[in-house]
């Protein structure tokens, strides 16, 4: 074998060798993007059924504060944009950021009413409340981590390469932005009252 023969077969190695390695961080971005949305759409999925909870939740407590319209519309206002239109995570996590403190203050009122807290209905739609919160805690930090493994992929030497050359992009993160708000509101009826705990 003359030495251009051996020169075009390292050059051919090392272009195959190159190819399997685009070929493999490709189909490694694919599957970081799949994964990202497919948790996103379990996000999604316990968001819907938080929304599909708050009327039944708010027309059990009109049935015991009906004159405490300001706070049912808020909630309610609250719950229209939450499930409206959004224009990504950090959208969605705002709204729903403002439907938190908007049943905040729909369990503060609850708290006034004894009677109400006694209700097997509020209790079984509370609870429901709040394991829907706690998946959808779950599911965020689920999503968060895939969205971290995404942008680190896309952000580093060589990986980037490939994804600036088919469109890869950082995905957004779905945080809470008031600490005060980042765990579900949940109510603790100890023998000495209500009291709400974030």
């Amino acid at each position: 074998m003359s030495g251009g023969i051996i020169a075009l077969i390292v050059i051919g190695v090392i272009v195959l060798i190159v190819l399997f390695w685009a070929v493999a961080q490709y189909n490694g971005f694919v599957r970081l993007r799949n994964l990202v949305q497919e948790s996103w759409r379990q996000i999604d999925v316990e968001l819907h059924r938080r929304h599909d909870l708050i009327p039944n939740l708010m027309e059990t407590v009109k049935g015991y504060a009906a004159h405490e319209r300001g706070v049912f519309e808020q909630v309610a206002a609250a719950r229209s944009a939450a499930a409206g239109p959004v224009s990504g995570p950090a959208d969605q996590a705002a709204k729903e950021n403002q439907l938190t403190q908007a049943l905040g203050r729909l369990f503060a009122v609850a708290e006034a009413y004894p009677q109400l807290r006694a209700s097997e209905n509020f209790g079984q739609l509370q609870a429901e409340l709040t394991n829907t919160e706690d998946r959808i805690a779950a599911g965020r930090r689920f999503y968060n981590a895939n969205v971290r493994t995404l942008n680190t992929k896309v952000e580093t030497f060589p990986p980037n390469v490939i994804a600036k050359m088919f469109g890869f992009q950082r995905a957004e993160y779905f945080e809470v932005d008031n600490p005060a708000v980042r765990n579900a509101p949940r109510l603790d009826f100890n023998g000495n009252g209500p009291i709400l705990d974030r």
